[in-house]
């Protein structure tokens, strides 16, 4: 199942490799660099009776240096199914691109971390045929950020850093710290890291408490009711009632011209400045058969 965490993670790692720093530096590797990398398909599958798609397949080709394949998987707890499933993205992917095959596992929390580290044995008997070792990204191997000067030069490490952290003890200062840094960026850019953040928080309590920081920051993860994008729906919510409300407006006014009625301005203004649609909609009725102008306002209902 596809949950919010698992996009935060493709979209993160997809758009900024640069977050696998923690991963490069333990592989002795120079830092890595977004031009160094294209996306693979993440469909596994071969005959497709059952469908397997890995969360985010990475190709990294440097100019100088040994190539291969990238697969990142978000795991949110213990799971020995997916345990198998990880065995079989290698040997195909491996398989399919003649390229070694490095599986990472982002984990939100240290007990799903330790066990997502393996070692996965396939044997029979004494003899082992395979064996499944992720590389984890998760508390025990992710950097706590507690500098925003650093997250304002990091901020996709800063971002994996707030979600794989947002079960600890500390997770509070850290979301403050990284929130902190993120709002150094223009308003659009700020906005696209909140959101990561918040869809990778998916239905932890850290979650609320990053809601809280966004309130003074469109939305890039739409569907997953982030802040942003409820507060986007309001506005375009609002925004058809306000035009609405400006049309039946100029109706009420079309219709009492056409039947030479004439409007003091202090009708005028009531009529043109209210947002009551209800009340519009009781006033146009009205319009049709008024004598006067006086006769709009008379028994109405909902107030202007």
């Amino acid at each position: 199942m596809v949950t919010a965490t698992h996009e935060a993670s493709h979209r993160l790692f997809q758009e900024h490799p640069e977050a696998l720093a923690p991963v490069f530096e333990a592989l002795g590797l120079p830092p890595p660099v977004k031009t160094d990398f294209h996306e693979l398909p993440t469909d596994v599958t071969e005959i497709r009776p059952v469908e397997r798609r890995a969360d985010t397949v990475l190709m990294f080709e440097p100019d100088m240096g040994e190539h291969f394949v990238l697969a990142v998987e978000a795991q949110t707890k213990k799971d020995p199914d997916k345990a198998k499933s990880w065995a079989y993205y290698i040997a195909y992917l491996h398989a399919k691109y003649d390229l070694p095959v490095l599986l990472v596992a982002v984990c939100r929390d240290r007990s799903t971390a330790a066990w997502a580290m393996g070692p996965f044995e396939c044997s029979v008997g004494p003899w082992t045929t395979q064996v499944t070792r992720p590389f984890v990204l998760g508390p025990q191997t992710v950097p706590e950020f507690t500098d925003e000067t650093v997250v304002a030069q990091q901020p996709a490490l800063a971002a994996l850093s707030a979600i794989v952290h947002s079960q600890s003890r500390r997770a509070a200062a850290i979301l403050e710290t990284v929130a902190r840094g993120l709002m150094s960026f223009e308003p659009d850019v700020t906005k696209y890291w909140f959101e990561v953040v918040e869809v990778g928080l998916e239905s932890t309590p850290s979650r609320k408490n990053w809601r809280k920081l966004m309130q003074n920051v469109v939305t890039h993860f739409p569907g997953h009711r982030t802040l942003f994008e409820e507060k986007y729906l309001k506005g375009v919510a609002e925004g058809k009632a306000e035009g609405k409300a400006e049309s039946k407006a100029e109706d009420i006014l079309r219709v009492l011209s056409v039947r030479g009625l004439t409007l003091s301005d202090a009708d005028r203004e009531r009529i043109t400045t209210c947002t009551d649609l209800e009340a519009l909609t009781t006033w146009f009725d009205r319009s049709l058969t008024a004598t006067t102008t006086g006769d709009l306002f008379t028994e109405e209902g909902p107030a202007a």
